[in-house]
């Protein structure tokens, strides 16, 4: 018995859910951004925020759900369910890493902060 739960224990914590903020994002290229003017990819950038914020939530309830399911019966839960978004959160960092980019490209934040001092 002692065996089998020392080969399970570890198994059972390594398929825990990662934390939002150990995930790596996935690389987009800025490219797909080229047609955007600064205000769309400001706009972009906020609505990749929110989505960032929802599925880094969503994450952390899985998250807490496996520490959960492995305090309570040794198995991960909510990875094996499917609510581990892992691979979400890394494209989301990605979009919004690439949002950045183009508009560090562009000159946005200056153009921006610009705009602000002259009104």
């Amino acid at each position: 018995m002692k065996k089998a739960l020392l080969i399970i224990a570890p198994l059972s914590v390594t398929a825990c859910a990662a934390s939002p903020e150990s995930i790596q994002p996935a690389y987009v290229s800025p490219v797909m951004y080229n047609s955007y003017n600064c205000e769309q990819l400001g706009e972009e950038e906020a609505r990749l925020q929110n989505a960032l914020a929802t599925v880094s939530k969503e994450q952390k309830d899985a998250r807490s759900g496996d520490a959960w399911g492995v305090a309570l019966l040794g198995l991960p839960v909510s990875s094996f369910s499917g609510k581990n978004v892992a691979s979400q959160v890394a494209q989301v960092k990605g979009s919004l890493n690439a949002v950045q980019q183009a508009q560090t490209i562009k000159n946005c934040s200056t153009q921006m902060v610009q705009k602000n001092q002259a009104s």
